[in-house]
């Protein structure tokens, strides 16, 4: 009987980009023939510096699906790598797949979907904006989600590489082609040894720095 493996793949940032970009764009649209764009620009300020706090909550938002569906918290970190355009939330445990499918969409329902209509029908300009940078940012989401949703028979996990994740499962899935997803190979075990709660780099502190200090600027 063939032994369980890790079967490692890695999101590829070109992809991750191209779909972002597609989803931004058919939401402004959507909005423009709603007439709503022009209010985003009323507290463009106040938008700026309220996106990180918004980023956060959708990581955070990710490890409360985890934890309502069986993951401990204890192996839940978090980290701001910039540098490679991620904020990230790590499940370093096996989970099921019912798991991982249902904490890939908590982010883009609850502050995507959810606050986007909300805005819309408060005329919430700030909200709106949000909103929009949510639902453009769960392209990576998006793109695990359907890759996985077509798989059988796996437990998910995650380890010290932010941009991959392991599946646990005895199915070969080294000829798998998955869109925007690279395949590293297998492992009979995960580094899961940089466990640190959070991990923020230090292009990420110049990066938030950087944003607060526009958003400021556009406030005056």
């Amino acid at each position: 009987m063939k032994n369980k493996k890790y079967y490692l793949f890695e999101m590829q940032p070109t992809s991750l980009n191209i779909i972002s970009i597609l989803i931004l764009f058919v939401v402004v649209i959507f909005t423009v023939l709603l007439g709503k764009f022009s209010i985003i620009f009323d507290n463009y300020g106040i938008s700026l510096i309220l996106m990180l706090p918004y980023l956060v909550l959708h990581e955070i938002l990710h490890s409360v699906a985890y934890v309502i569906h069986g993951a401990d918290f204890k192996n839940i970190t978090y980290g701001a790598h910039m540098e490679k355009g991620i904020l990230c939330c790590l499940c370093k445990q096996n989970i099921t797949k019912k798991n991982i499918l249902i904490s890939l969409v908590y982010p883009l329902i609850f502050i995507g979907i959810f606050t986007y209509v909300i805005g819309i029908l408060t005329n919430c300009g700030v909200l709106i904006f949000l909103s929009i940078l949510n639902i453009s940012g769960c392209s990576g989401d998006i793109i695990m989600f359907i890759a996985l949703s077509r798989l059988e028979n796996f437990e998910f996990s995650e380890y010290d590489n932010p941009l991959a994740f392991g599946l646990y499962t005895k199915e070969d899935l080294s000829n798998k082609k998955m869109f925007g997803l690279k395949y590293l190979g297998t492992q009979d075990e995960l580094e899961k040894k940089d466990l640190k709660k959070v991990r923020v780099s230090k292009v990420s502190y110049i990066y938030f720095a950087i944003m607060i200090l526009v958003g400021l600027l556009c406030m005056l």
